[in-house]
Parts: C-alpha cells; structure tokens; sequence
C-alpha cells in the first residue's frame, strides 16, 4: 500500500512539472514585485544545483534559503553557514545561517537567517531648470537591503516533515525629490484674483520594512530513498513606494530528488549521485524546471552541476561548482557564466557539529 502511494504521488508530480512547463509560454508577466535581492540564491551549492534544493534533506541550515521542512534532517547539534556571492554590477550578496537541533530532534530545530546586500556607490542628481544641463549633482549615497528571520522545522513522522520561517525585510533605497503640482491665487492691482498652475517639490523616504513569511512540507515516499517538497517563498503583504502597489517575489516550488545509485548494484555506501528537479511559479515571470546534480565521493569531494530552463535572468543557465569537506568543516564554490555580465561567483564555507 505504502508503495502504491509513493507511485501516486511520484506521477503527480511528473503531472506537475509538464505541465508548468507547457503553460510556461503563456505566463509573460513582469515586474510586478519588489525586494528583488529575496530572489538571488548566494548559497553556493544551491547555487550550484541549479537551486533544485526542495526537496533535499542534507541541507541543515541552508535549508531557510530554499525550504525550511529541510533542517528537520539535521543529524549534528549545530550547523553554520557563511556565504559570499559576487554578483553582476559589482553587487555583493552575503548570506549566514545557523540552526540547532537539541534533543536529538525531539523538539524539533531551530534557526536564524541573515541576508544582506551591498549595491556600491550611487552619484545623485536633481532636476534643476536654473543649471544650463538641467540638473544638477547631489552628493554621492548608498542603497542597501537585507533580511533576517527565524525558522523552525520538525519531523512529524519518519516520512513526514514541516518546516516555516517568518523574516523582517529591511529595503532603503533612499530618498527623492517629487514635483507637488497645485494651484496658488494671484490678486492683481484692481483686484481681480487668477488661478495659476503653482509646482512645488517634496523630499520623500524610500524605505519600507515588511515581514514576509515562508513554509514548506517534505515526504520520504518509501520508494528507496526518493524524496519530494513543497515551498512557499515570500509571502507578504501589498506594500508601495509612494504610489505604486508591489509585493516581495512570491514563488511556489514542487520537488523530486533521489540517489540515483539506489537504482544500480555494488556502489559504496560512502559515494552517491543525488539528481533533484523542481517546478517553480513565480508571480512576476514564467514559470522554470530546475535540474540539480551532485556526485559525492567519500563525503569529502562533491562536484556538482544545474540547469535553470527559460531562465529569467536571460544570460543565464548551467551552473557548475565543487564542494570539499572534512571533520565537520565544509567549502564550497559555484561558478555561473553570465553572458555579457561575465561570471558569477559563490563561496560558502559550513560547520557542523
């Protein structure tokens, strides 16, 4: 009976990820979202699979950048990520995690996410009729984001996991100046009064500090070790910026992910080759199929390999990185070639104990 589910449940999801694939032509709607920086994976083996990552248990901490149901696998007490992303335009992403798990798992695990982002110098200008160019220079200023949040995930049975996590989203994009248009009354000397056309301009602060709250479900079908997730990405409330109505970069993902070797005879305990895909539905751009692959070699070389289909970012697809690990510390790297924008590079170093 177990099995007859799992087998359900396996072609359920096939459903799924053809059909988002089909439909995906059809969904061409574009920046309708903010808070863009929730969207950029810095977690380098992520990164490196693709971002297929939810229906993976290995990934501790990580798992509150992916799908929080994924530190209810956590074997060790403690697990801490550091990540560094060289983004395009000379952008630096920085990502750190920390999840415990006391008791063995019993009362299930506990984390803290952090993300940041240092978009580099801007110079300001200002219009300005009176200056022969029109405008005129402001003094040079910084836009910055980040998010931090807490999470939580338990196994509710052997088979069966939960995970949720809320974040306070911090984005200051600075200040502008915006024309005010009205009317002023002008009374002349015999004492007529004119309605004129009066500009004015006011100085408005583009800072916004929303919550947004993610979730996710994992099951072990039963069928070796073939595995499958559901997320929630960033659910929030409408927010705006002066006028104009966005919310943060809400996403629903479905995942499969099994060791391939399951399937073959006479291959050491201590080597796997994990393949995972998701489904994923944006709300502001087509739907994608993620496909992630990592070879692990005695727990201590990983090489990994990931494919994003009708990718968003346009310059981008494949990705492919590497891991090392030994005596509870951990390295890994991705590199991501990026079309005109050159490459793109993540390091995330991780301790478990």
């Amino acid at each position: 009976m177990k099995k007859i589910i799992g087998t359900f449940i396996v072609l359920f999801l096939v459903c799924c990820l053809t059909n988002t694939s089909g439909n995906a032509q059809e969904n061409q709607k574009l920046a309708q979202t903010g808070f863009q920086f929730l969207s950029v994976v810095s977690d380098a083996r992520g990164a490196a699979m693709g971002e297929a990552m939810t229906s993976l248990q290995t990934t501790a901490s990580s798992s509150l950048f992916f799908n929080p149901a994924g530190m209810a696998g956590m074997t060790n007490f403690v697990d801490v990520t550091a990540s560094v992303n060289e983004w395009i335009g000379n952008i630096k992403h920085y990502q750190f995690s920390i999840a415990i798990n006391p008791s063995g798992g019993n009362f299930g695990a506990f984390g803290l996410s952090i993300q940041s982002v240092n978009y580099g110098d801007f110079y300001g200008t200002v219009v300005d009729q009176t200056s022969d160019l029109g405008y005129r220079d402001t003094k040079i200023f910084q836009l910055n984001a980040m998010a931090a949040g807490i999470g939580y995930a338990k196994r509710l049975s052997d088979q069966f996991s939960i995970g949720g996590q809320v974040r306070m989203v911090r984005q200051d994009l600075g200040t502008s100046v915006i024309p005010v248009y009205g009317q002023k009354i002008i009374i002349d000397s015999t004492g007529n009064q004119y309605a004129v056309s009066d500009t004015t301009s006011a100085i408005v602060s583009n800072k916004l500090t929303p919550l947004v709250f993610d979730f996710g479900t994992q099951f072990k079908t039963g069928i070796k070790s073939l595995v499958f997730g559901m997320s929630v990405r960033n659910f929030s409330k409408e927010m705006k910026y002066v006028q104009e109505g966005f919310q943060a970069p809400l996403v629903f993902n479905l995942g499969i992910s099994m060791n391939l070797f399951d399937l073959l005879s006479n291959i050491p305990e201590d080597n796997s080759l994990t393949m995972s895909v998701d489904a994923t539905h944006y709300v502001d751009h087509p739907e994608q199929i993620k496909v992630g692959i990592e070879y692990n070699f005695r727990n201590m070389l990983k090489l990994r390999g990931g494919y994003v289909s009708k990718s968003d970012y346009d310059e981008s697809s494949f990705s492919y990185g590497l891991g090392l690990a030994l005596a509870g510390f951990a390295f890994d790297y991705t590199y991501t070639p990026f079309g005109i924008f050159d490459k793109v590079q993540r390091m995330t170093a991780r301790f478990s104990y």
